[in-house]
């Protein structure tokens, strides 16, 4: 029999004069969080791997996988949801949106497709994650000028790249439930690399930055369109989510330079388009990043997510150089959690939770997405005392 959900109860607390502080709603909370405002407590986030839902399912603890989000009382909401791998099209821009994915090869541990790109793709069937890439059509801008451009820009087919029930749905759950909702999208750099690979797009970069800009731009200013349309028709979420990983391991995949001029101006009319409808921006950008923030923004965003420690990133120090200036969310080291040992959670959660959350701007959540390695026990004691540690007095 499956055990109750588990939702923590925050404790209240009392103020001057011996009255409670009336406790915020999620949206309310994260709301103030990303402007760096007063707040009751840190806030919550979380994702985690499909396998790791079904496990926990599998084993009791869940009544359904795939509401995992409500059993932990996740406080952001994004459009494609917190499980991964999932559907995150509410903005489709793949190329040729009429063709299928195609499925070439098929064995017990992945599947080898081709999508409306014509980019072959590996996809792992027991890891999470992007796919492996192994063969684009398009490695060039003659590649990119015959088959992906004018597809894109066939204004007839605009309103078919678009979402509207999955986007209305979880609108009205989190008008109801007072959770923060996040549209979220894929940014110029991760709708790049997937149609053309990563090697390609940056030779690209260095051999013809012109091309790069181009694509950056489209893919942005396309981007922004459709997010008109959809806002117009359906009504606003409560931010914006834009995944675009621009590091790797100790290193960003580009110079501080060559960010600013081919990858910036992109980033500045998406995150603006957000900004001129009141909309806080959270960045996604996984690996290391550092060298970036300070352009990052600069061209406007509001929180950068997951602070991943095993790229090395150093989430206090980010907190040092810029917690005044973005919210931070994640930079919690997931490796701990999967020791499964609890005094090391402990630890973890003590020796950074207090500067983490100082002066507020900081949001739960471990530095990349939660694996079937990491127990049920562990997950729950971890999100508890953090969030019971997490409350400002």
């Amino acid at each position: 029999m499956c055990r109750q959900p588990w939702v923590f109860a925050l404790p209240r607390y009392p103020r001057a004069g011996g009255k409670e502080h009336k406790m915020m709603t999620s949206q309310e909370r994260i709301a103030r969080i990303l402007r760096r405002q007063t707040v009751d407590r840190i806030g919550l986030f979380e994702v985690f791997w499909r396998t790791t839902a079904e496990k926990w399912a599998s084993e009791g603890h869940l009544e359904d996988a795939g509401r995992i989000s409500d059993h932990f009382g996740i406080e952001i909401r994004r459009t494609g949801g917190e499980i991964t791998p999932g559907n995150y099209r509410t903005i489709n821009l793949v190329a040729d949106i009429d063709r299928p994915d195609e499925l070439i090869e098929e064995t017990e541990n992945a599947r080898l497709v081709r999508d409306g790109n014509g980019a072959l793709l590996r996809w792992h069937k027991h890891r999470p994650g992007a796919p492996e890439h192994v063969g684009f059509q398009v490695t060039d801008r003659y590649g990119w000028e015959a088959m992906i451009r004018p597809r894109l820009t066939d204004g007839s087919k605009f309103e078919r790249r678009i979402n509207f029930a999955a986007y209305r749905e979880l609108r009205g759950k989190c008008l109801r439930e007072n959770l923060f909702m996040a549209c979220a999208v894929v940014g110029p750099f991760d709708l790049m690399a997937p149609m053309c690979g990563h090697e390609n797009l940056l030779i690209g970069m260095a051999a013809d930055p012109g091309w790069v800009v181009e694509m950056a731009e489209l893919y942005a200013g396309l981007t922004v369109t459709l997010l008109e349309i959809l806002f117009d028709r359906e009504g606003l979420p409560d931010g914006l989510w834009v995944w675009d990983d621009l590091g790797y391991k100790q290193s960003p995949f580009m110079s501080v330079a060559m960010y600013r001029e081919l990858i910036m101006p992109a980033h500045r009319k998406l995150f603006g388009f957000a900004r001129s409808r009141g909309l806080p921006v959270i960045l996604h950008c996984d690996g290391f990043v550092e060298a970036l923030i300070p352009s990052l923004i600069e061209a406007g965003i509001d929180a950068l997510q997951p602070i991943e420690v095993k790229a090395g990133m150093d989430p206090l120090r980010i907190k040092r150089n810029f917690g005044d200036r973005i919210a931070l969310i994640g930079g919690m080291d997931e490796r701990v959690l999967e020791s499964n040992d609890p005094e090391a959670v402990d630890g973890e959660l003590d020796s950074k939770l207090p500067g983490l959350m100082a002066g507020g701007g900081y949001i739960l959540q471990s530095d990349h997405s939660i694996s079937d390695r990491v127990e049920y026990g562990t997950y729950r004691r971890f999100a508890e005392k953090g969030l019971r540690d997490g409350v400002y007095r």
